[in-house]
């Protein structure tokens, strides 16, 4: 396996030459600003890449090594020895059909062979948590699931995810990794902290939020934020919710998209099923920082491979909000738990993908995921 990252911006070009690594083996990552929707560079990676699988998506931020920029692409060109991949994609145009998609995602990746599989979606008409659970009902749950949502720097107005290379609105896309010798690895963690009384999710629909303990959900986090109230959806993120089942321990994280004041509810980037329990989050600037590195030791332990590697970050974009001049301190913090001869490249999105603790795919709000992708080769 080999492993190149470089970097492109309209004003400087590319960071160094595109390698001529085109083969079916080869796939080639691309965060991108939501600007470059329109750019031609997509056409030029395409024709270096014909055989290639070229994914990515629109970001919140783009991550090359422990920098974080904006206005750029990071692009990571890895040409696996023994490896199979496989791009699936779809389009999407609303929540409600997340979890058909999911399925028929799942259905192009499908295979005894299957052990892994990237997944970029849209950012802003989804429900990860149906389009993921449905993936993994269709391919197994031995099949290690990562990824991430589509962002729009803080905007959250138009995202885009690159399908059979092109930048694409309302689309899923995903790359599947074949064989025995593939290692995919995977870290999550957050770094919040739960305060405030737990309350009962009494009435919800799917990723909207009506209700907790009867009384409107947008009230709620009115009374929270105070004058930051006037700033949603975009200020709801330094407040995420903890959402735990009746009789579980294990908390996710879920993050605001968008809200209704007609109604008081609040739109989610996952589903928020009613009868759970849910909190307020609030942050540790510190304990944030620190919980990325444990997210790259959790992936860097669970995937080595032999020689070159390559670690995917995605980290939430509320993070970056709330961390502001210290944002790449947490992507130091990742870098340096890294192993000698591992590339970093990743973006800020607004949800994450991965297992979580060895269980099924979950989506994620508010943490950093890694996954660390190597082979093993005979």
């Amino acid at each position: 396996m080999r492993v190149t990252t470089l970097s492109y911006a309209t004003s400087t070009g590319w960071s160094e030459p595109l390698p001529e690594w085109d083969s079916s083996r080869t796939l080639v990552l691309v965060f991108a600003a939501p600007e470059y929707v329109e750019s031609d560079i997509f056409a030029e990676i395409a024709a270096t890449y014909p055989n290639s699988v070229v994914v990515g998506c629109s970001t919140a931020g783009e991550i090359m090594g422990p920098v974080m920029s904006d206005h750029t692409l990071s692009v990571a060109v890895v040409r696996f020895e023994s490896t199979d991949i496989r791009l699936a994609w779809e389009l999407i145009d609303s929540a409600t059909e997340s979890r058909e998609v999911g399925h028929r995602i799942g259905q192009q990746l499908d295979d005894p062979d299957l052990k892994a599989a990237l997944i970029f979606s849209e950012g802003l008409k989804v429900d990860g948590t149906g389009l993921v659970h449905a993936v993994s009902a269709a391919v197994g749950e031995d099949v290690i699931l990562t990824g991430g949502l589509a962002g729009d720097g803080q905007r959250f107005e138009t995202t885009w995810v690159l399908a059979d290379g092109k930048p694409t609105l309302g689309a899923v896309s995903a790359v599947g990794f074949y064989g025995s010798s593939v290692r995919m690895g995977y870290g999550v963690k957050g770094g919040w902290s739960i305060f405030g009384p737990e309350r009962t999710v009494t009435r919800s629909e799917g990723t909207v939020l009506y209700e907790l303990d009867r009384k409107p959900a947008l009230d709620l986090y009115e009374q929270y934020l105070g004058d930051l109230a006037t700033d949603l959806p975009a200020s709801g993120l330094l407040f995420p919710l903890a959402i735990r089942q009746p009789g579980t321990d294990q908390n996710l994280v879920r993050t605001i998209l968008a809200i209704d004041r007609k109604t008081r509810s609040l739109t989610f980037a996952g589903d928020i099923p009613t009868g759970s329990m849910a909190r307020l989050m609030q942050a540790n600037l510190d304990h944030i920082i620190e919980g990325a590195e444990t997210a790259a030791i959790q992936a860097a332990a669970s995937g080595a491979g032999q020689g070159e590697m390559l670690a995917v970050v995605m980290s939430c974009v509320g993070r970056r909000m709330l961390l502001a001049d210290r944002t790449e301190e947490e992507l130091e913090f990742a870098w340096d738990a890294l192993s000698e001869g591992t590339s970093m490249i990743g973006f800020y999105s607004y949800g994450e993908l991965s297992p979580h603790d060895g269980g099924t795919c979950e989506l994620h709000n508010e943490t950093l995921v890694m996954a660390t992708i190597g082979e093993v080769v005979a």
